[in-house]
This record gives C-alpha cells, structure tokens and sequence, in this order.
C-alpha cells in the first residue's frame, strides 16, 4: 500500500512540473547557479591551499660557505645544524653543484653563458640547503641559526616566505568570502523560488487537495507529492550542476598546471576522488532547505 502510495506522489509531482515548466526551469536554473557558486568556493579553497602548500614546499634557507671550507668543518657544521628542532633536513650542495644547477636554470640566457666563459672560473661558492619542519615557526629558526658562529660561514640567506603566504591567505579568504556571500545570495532566492513553485502547485490542485481532505486523507499523504516535487528539482539541478561545473574544471585545469609548474594539482581528479562526498552533502543540504521551503507553503496554503 506505501508503496502505491509513494508511485502516486511521483506521478502528482511529475505532473505538478510539467504543468508548470518554465517556472520549474527557473527553479532549477536558481538551484544550478546557487550550486555552481558552492562549488566555485570548493575550488578557491582548494587551489588556495595548493598555493600555500606549494610556497611552503619552496621554503628552504640558505647558509653561503667560503670556498676554502674543509669537508670536516662542512660535516660539523651540517651536523650541529641537523640537531636544532625545527630542521627537517640539510643538504650540502658543492661548488660543482651549484654551478651545476646554475647554468641548467640560465641555460637559455646567452648572456649570463658568455659571462661564465669570460670568467672561465667557479664563481659560486658551496652552501647548505636547510629545510624547516615547520615554515610556520621560521622566525624561531631563523633566531636559533643565527646564534651559530662558524668562521666557514660567508653569508646568510634568510628568505621571509611568511609575506607571501600571508598575502595567498588574505586573497584566498577574501574570495571565499565573496563566494561565500553570492551563494547565501542564491540559497535565498532558491529559498523563495521553491516557494512560489509549491505555492503554485497548490492552487493548481486546489480541488484535489480539497477532496483528499474530504476524504480522510491523510496530512503525509497531502504533503508528499509537494515534498517529492522540492526532491525532484535538487535531483535535477545536481544533474545539470555536474554536467556543466566538469567541463567548466576541465577549461581551468590547463592554467592551473601552468600557474603551479612542477607541481601536482588536480583539480579534476579532487571532485572525482570526492565525488559522491561532495555532491551527495549538496544534494542532502539544498533537498532539505527546499523541504523546509515547500513545507513553508504548504503549511501556508494548503490549509492543512
């Protein structure tokens, strides 16, 4: 019996839509923009988080050592370094090395080539790359390299990272405020878009309603096809959200992997690892603010 029940709601829902078409296209058009923008946020955090990962990645320090220094004063001082607290690693990179390095990143860069030769000697002198375990603590670092005094020790190289990550952070925080405000923006008028659509549904069963009620009908049996109605148009406007929101993912990534070169970010491969994560929450938060909506009306209209 519930389940014949349950069919009957559908095809009441299904027909209450199809009398009222474009206003179900503009509901549904409402929930796919109100959607989109959820997503667009979903995106910015992301890419935000991969831009702060990614400078925290490049955050390293460098200590510049005169080129007479000995192989054991080097392995001293690397050791002592190794056992403050907040070093992760410290890598020892030659003077071979780091001319090495030098001339693969200027390599299309005749000028700085032809200098090389003119000079027809090593320039650069050896260092030690020292990586951070915590580049939210690198002030505290910082200070405690400081305090190191060795004379193999030409200079220090203390790069401040935490301006830039500060500046990623402000950025990404006012766009997901932004966003943030256009989707409670959307969710509202979703909110009295759904509205109006049950409303309307009502009046155009009016009498039904009417005799249902005469009838003994019960209250869940009169709600049911206005709720099914709020579900069908979520079900819907996910549908479309998805077919519209991947090939949209699939325009940016190209200037993603430009943006963030040499590291791994995909953004398409992040919706489908979450995909029944995120779109089953949104699917479950907008179907119950269009239930709470068409229970507004229903409540309000239906006289029951």
């Amino acid at each position: 019996m519930f389940i014949l029940s349950f069919f009957r709601a559908v095809k009441f829902s299904l027909q209450d839509i199809s009398r009222n078409f474009w206003l179900s296209i503009v509901t549904v058009i409402i929930l796919v923009l109100a959607l989109f923008s959820i997503n667009m946020l979903l995106v910015v955090k992301v890419v935000g988080d991969t831009a702060i990962g990614a400078v925290k990645d490049k955050v390293d320090i460098n200590l510049y050592l005169k080129g007479d220094a000995g192989e054991n004063e080097i392995e001293a001082l690397k050791n002592k370094i190794n056992n403050l607290s907040g070093v992760k690693e410290v890598d020892y990179i030659s003077k071979e090395d780091a001319l090495k390095s030098f001339r693969e990143e200027n390599l299309n860069n005749p000028e700085v080539m032809q200098a090389l030769r003119v000079l027809g000697t090593n320039p650069l002198t050896p260092n030690l790359v020292i990586k951070p375990s915590d580049p939210d603590n690198m002030d505290k670092l910082t200070t405690e390299l400081n305090k190191i005094d060795s004379p193999i020790i030409e200079s220090r190289n203390f790069v401040n990272h935490q301006k830039m990550l500060d500046k990623i952070k402000a950025i990404t925080d006012k766009v997901s405020k932004a966003g943030l405000v256009i989707s409670l923006i959307f969710i509202l008028i979703t909110l009295s878009v759904v509205y109006n659509a049950i409303r309307v549904a009502i009046y155009t069963h009016n009498q039904e309603v009417t005799i249902m009620r005469l009838v003994g009908a019960s209250n869940s049996f009169i709600y049911l096809p206005f709720l099914l109605s709020s579900v069908i148009y979520t079900l819907v406007g996910i549908a479309i959200l998805i077919g519209v929101f991947y090939p949209f993912l699939s325009l940016l990534q190209p200037y993603l992997e430009a943006f963030f070169v040499g590291y791994d970010i995909n953004i398409i491969n992040y919706f489908n690892n979450n995909f029944f994560f995120i779109f089953g929450w949104e699917f479950a938060g907008i179907a119950l603010i269009n239930i709470v909506a068409s229970l507004i009306a229903i409540r309000k209209y239906a006289h029951i």
